[in-house]
Formats: C-alpha cells, structure tokens, sequence
C-alpha cells in the first residue's frame, strides 16, 4: 500500500509539473490606470533570457489602442474621445533574447466618459506622403507581424472631403514560397473591403488642350482625355505580386491621418530565405482625379533573431546571366542605440567580399542625414568614409544618437540609424555564395556584430545541343547493334555551374547496318522446276537497322575548372524503330548431263517493327574540355549497356547556351 501512495504522489507531482506554462508561452498582461482625463497602459512580461556573447536583451514595445491610434512606447498614455468598448492589443518584441516573442492576448475596456483629444501619431508620414507603412518588427518564421497602413488627406490639397481605395499588395512572384498569410485586418473608420479587379478598373484621366491643325482657318484648340501613365505602372507593379487585398474609404477629411492594422503571420518556409528581402506594396488612390495616386514601398528583411543591428543586401539572389563587372550592388547597415544615453559618434566598420571593388564604393544614404567629413567645418556632424584593401569605415562623427533606454525618449524611430551603400564587381565573378559583415561601435563601447549577409546567384537554366559519334568497343557478334551510331540531342543544366551540378539529356540515335550470323545446315534435296538439286549446306543471316531514343534521367558532372570537367550517369534506351531483314542462301548442285554445277539460291523476309521493342539501360562516364560552364566543349564517354552485352566509346561535340 506504501508503494501504490508513493506512486500516487509521483504521477501527479509530474502531472502538475507538465502543466507548468514554458516561459515563452506566457502571455503578456496589460495593466490599465485610468483617471478623468487619460488612461495610462503597461504590461507585464516575462524575464528575458540573454543570448550568449550579445548585448543586454531588451523589450520593445507596440500597442493598439482599439480606436485607429496606437504607440510604440513602454508604458503610453492615451485619451478616448468617445465611450464605448474597446480592445486593447499589446505586442512585445524580445531582443537578443534566445525564446519566442509573449503571445498577445486583446484586452477589453470599457471607457463611460469622454475625454480630452491629447493623442496624435505625430511623425508618422516623415517621407511627406500620402500613403505610408510600417511595422512593430522585423519579419520572423513562424511568429505575427503587425503591419501598420497609414494614409491621410494631405492639407495642401484643399479637399475638404476625400473619398478613395486602398490596395495592399504582398508575397513576391519572385520567391517561391509565400512569405505572409493574412490573419486579420482591423479597421476603424468604415473600410469597406472590395476587389482588386474593380480598383484596377478606375483609370484617372488627365485633360490636356493641344493644336489641331486640321481644322479649316488655321489651327484650332481641342480638348483631349489622356489615361494616365500612372495606371500602367499600378498593373505592372500589381502583376509582381501573388496576392492582393483592396479597401474602399469615404469622407476623409483635410489634414486627416487614418490607420488600419493587418496582422500577417509570417510563414515557416520563409527560415530558407534569412536575411533576404521582401518588399510590401501598398497604394493610394482618391477617387478625384485631380489628385495623383501613390505607391510606397516598404522593405523588410527576414531575420532569425529580433536584432535592431543589420546588414542586407538588396536583390541579393542575382541572375548570373546578366550579371558583370558594372552590376551595382546595394548593402544597408541597420543600427539602434540600444543604450541609456545618446551616442555622439558611431563607427561602423564592414569587411567586404574579396570579389568587391571598393574604389567605386558610393554613399546613397544615411540616417542621420550627414555631408561628407572633408567638406565639413570644425565640430559639424559629418559622415566619414575610410576604405582599405578588403574593408570600409562609416564613421558617424558629432552627432546626436537618443538611447532606447533614454529618459524623455518616446520616439523610437529616434534611436535607429542606418548607412546605405552601393559598390561593383572587380569582374565578372564566379558563381559561388559571397559575404559582408559589419561591427558596429557606439562611442567607446564593445563592437556588436552583425549578421552575414549573403549574395547568392539563381541557378538558372543552360539549354544545351549535342552531336554525338559512337562505336563499339567489344563488337559482339551476339548483339543486333551496329558497331557504329550517330546522335543528335539537348540537355538542360543550371547556368554556368562553378563546380557539382546535375544534368538532364535526350538523343535521338541512329545505328548503322548491322549484320547477324545466324547458322549453317548440311545435306538435304530438294527440285525446282522439275529439276533435281542436291543441296550441299544452307546458311542464314539477319541485317537490322534501329533507330532509338536515349534519355539520361540522372547524371552528376563536376567542373573542375572553366576548361575542363567530368561527369557519370545512367542511361536509359529504347528502340523507336527496328528493319530487320532475314536473308537465307542455298548452295546447290544440279546435273547438267554429266557435269554437276553449283548454283546459289537466295531468299529474304523483311520486318518493321515500329514502337517501343526494346528497353537498355546503360551506365557512363566521360570528360569534357572546352568551355565547359558557357559554351562550346568537347567530350569523350564510355559506355557499359547492363542489360544487353554492347560496351561503347562516344565522341561529342556540345554547345551550352
């Protein structure tokens, strides 16, 4: 009985145990305190766990207020201008932390008086637009984004009253995979969801007044409705995208700011793609055609860890085909003064790929905005740029950088700062990965690494044309093969492989005439034509003539260098066309008095089989010289027939293209 109470206690000690919530499943909770005149939110998180060898791990912070407003601080203030209910939304960001981000769970409040209008998303529209995105992080496999569309009636249009579509555009036709999946979009102002197609359908027209000289007396004005060229860059920019979402809005007033906000679960597939970038589209369009519509773009980079300090490279899986010496690439070095005060100088040193040409290195852009250090005056902020043989310096020199942990910093967009660059190949380059990484210094601090970025070439497609001359090397007189056959065939490779790479061929061959022994018989008579014969012996032969079609469904080739490469595979073979002629002859001899002569008799049966008779398989291996990656090459392969006893050596001339 002691050992079944001992058992008893084990099994619900781990029962209670295993119901024990892991760290990163705990959600977060909103704390609300609330007075007549605002309303105070925080929350509280779990404790961060600190990656190995990183900075301090931290939280950063997104809310959603329930009404159209929002805040990207750690413990907002926020003031309803109506009662009602609402639902709270707080998303936590953990940096340099190894474990998820905290579930968000909505919280609801009810607000029964109305207070003060205080709350206004200042800033947000800092590109000057019409339309703008953003989001609460980076993207992540497997974890929720929030991206945020904000749009506004600009005051400089003097339109009291601005009615209009949205479209959002995501998922890239050039990735494979999705990168996204719609899981909600919140609206607060009447969007009303249509189609894409009935947005696509609404072409502004411009009027324009030209000279119409066809008129009698001279010319005269007409008037002319032109769409506008801007239509056709929507379509085009529509078609890069796989999926599409399109809101309808009324009644926007002058200087208004609106905000809708779309959850997007970013999907696992997209950890085969870190550190790329994808890009997020969205537009506007008034229905007043006085009013251009506008595109914005929002670029965003795949990350495996939420990590403020980046490097990207734009576009980095490049077609080979099209890429030289003057192909311009463009890097971007993301950073974040994750610190308790403002930095004054911000040093970021990169160490570039040896296949980089750093003397047509250019600065495209900053943040701070800062003029070159040689044409500053003394103590005036300025960007310095140092190049060495394999390595750049930005140096951010008197400036001031506000710390995240910053007393009275509210702003985060703030505390981040980034260098954009563009620079060439030396030449063309080979066609293997290469990588950039940058240390960033915040005054006097420790250096924080950032990620690898990685360029990467598409592996793209080489059709190819192949002639090909074969002979026997065995000629076995069993096999009803010719001891000689000529092919013509294509294959398909990857682009200009560097070294390992498959390999997939067809041919059609032709065997030249072969002929088959097929017996000899003594003795025997016979009479033709009331003639007598004694036959002496009778012997029979088989001519066949095939044509076949030869598929090679796997073949591993490795270059060695641009000249010269190997390659094996198998084969497989079948005959689409078989002449077979069986010719029988008779030696005889025939009494002509008393002298005997001896004639030969002959008889012959022809066949043509067309079809599939006749499966081979076949393993080779050959060498290729030439130019082997892109080009013409030479090559010379044996190959050993499993299933029939035929062994061959073929000569062959391709082209890859």
């Amino acid at each position: 009985m002691r050992y079944l109470i001992a058992l008893a206690f084990s099994i619900l000690t781990c029962t209670i145990k295993s119901q024990v919530l892991p760290a990163d499943t705990i959600p977060a909770i909103i704390r609300v305190n609330s007075d007549s005149t605002k309303i105070k939110f925080g929350a509280t998180l779990r404790e961060l766990r600190q990656i190995s060898g990183a900075p301090v791990p931290f939280y950063t912070y997104f809310w959603e207020f329930g009404d159209g407003n929002f805040s990207f601080e750690k413990e907002p203030f926020h003031c309803y201008t109506d009662t009602g209910t609402y639902n709270i939304r707080m998303y936590a960001t953990n940096n340099y932390d190894d474990g998820k981000p905290p579930p968000t769970r909505p919280k609801k409040i009810k607000v029964d008086k109305q207070q003060p209008a205080q709350y206004a998303n200042n800033n947000y529209f800092k590109s000057g637009g019409s339309i703008q995105l953003k989001t609460n992080r980076m993207p992540k496999p497997a974890e929720e984004m929030v991206l945020i569309i904000g749009y506004r009636n600009k005051p400089e249009w003097n339109v009291s009253n601005l009615s209009g579509k949205l479209a959002l555009m995501y998922n890239e036709k050039q990735f494979k995979q999705n990168n996204f999946a719609l899981n909600d979009a919140r609206s607060h102002h009447n969007e009303q969801k249509t189609e894409i197609n009935t947005l696509l359908t609404y072409v502004p027209v411009k009027k324009t007044v030209e000279d119409d000289w066809k008129q009698k007396g001279g010319p005269g004005q007409i008037e002319i409705f032109k769409t506008d060229e801007n239509s056709k860059v929507l379509k085009d920019k529509t078609d890069l995208f796989r999926n599409t979402e399109a809101w309808k809005f009324e009644n926007l007033k002058q200087g208004e700011e609106r905000f809708m906000f779309i959850s997007l679960n970013t999907t696992p597939e997209m950890l085969q793609d870190t550190n790329a970038v994808v890009t997020i589209s969205a537009v506007f369009i008034p229905d007043d055609p006085l009013i251009e519509h506008e595109i914005t773009d929002l670029q965003l980079q795949i990350v495996a860890s939420h990590d403020p300090n980046k490097m990207m490279l734009k576009n980095r899986r490049m077609n080979y085909r099209f890429t030289g010496k003057k192909r311009e690439l463009n890097y971007k070095v993301r950073f974040q003064n994750t610190g308790e005060g403002p930095a004054k100088k911000v040093a970021i040193g990169v160490r570039s790929a040896g296949i980089l040409d750093l003397s047509t290195l250019k600065v495209s852009g900053s943040q701070p905005k800062c003029i070159p250090c040689d044409s500053a005056y003394a103590n005036q902020s300025c960007l310095d740029t140092v190049v060495t043989r394999d390595s750049v310096e930005f140096i951010f020199r008197n400036i001031y950088l506000p710390g995240v942990k910053q007393k009275g910093v509210s702003d985060l967009d703030s505390t981040m700062g980034y260098v954009e660059y563009t620079v060439k190949f030396k030449k063309k380059p080979k066609k293997v990965p290469f990588d950039s990484q940058a240390a960033i210094v915040f005054d006097k601090n420790e250096p924080i690494y950032t990620n690898r970025s990685v360029g990467r070439f598409k592996p793209g497609l080489s059709p190819a044309i192949i002639a090909v001359y074969g002979s026997q090397v065995n000629n076995p007189k069993s096999v009803a093969l010719g001891n000689r056959n000529f092919g013509l065939g294509a294959s398909i490779a990857p682009f200009a492989p560097h070294r390992k790479y498959l390999q997939w061929e067809i041919y059609v061959n032709s065997f030249n005439e072969s002929e088959t022994y097929l017996g000899r018989k003594n003795g025997g008579d016979t009479v033709i034509n009331r003639i007598a014969y004694k036959i002496d012996y009778r012997e029979g032969f088989q001519k066949t003539k095939i044509a076949s079609i030869d598929v090679v469904p796997a073949q591993l080739r490795y270059n060695i260098n641009s000249f010269m490469g190997i390659g094996a595979g198998a084969l497989v073979s079948v005959n689409i066309s078989t002449s077979k002629e069986k010719i029988k002859n008779f030696y005889v001899q025939s009494y002509n008095g008393q002298v005997a002569e001896t004639t030969v008799l002959s008889s012959s049966e022809n066949e043509d089989i067309k079809g599939f008779d006749q499966w081979k398989t076949t393993l080779f291996a050959d060498v290729q010289l030439g130019r082997v990656r892109v080009g013409p090459s030479l090559g010379l392969r044996y190959l050993h027939t499993l299933n029939v006893n035929d062994r061959r050596l073929s000569t062959y001339l391709t082209w890859k293209f």
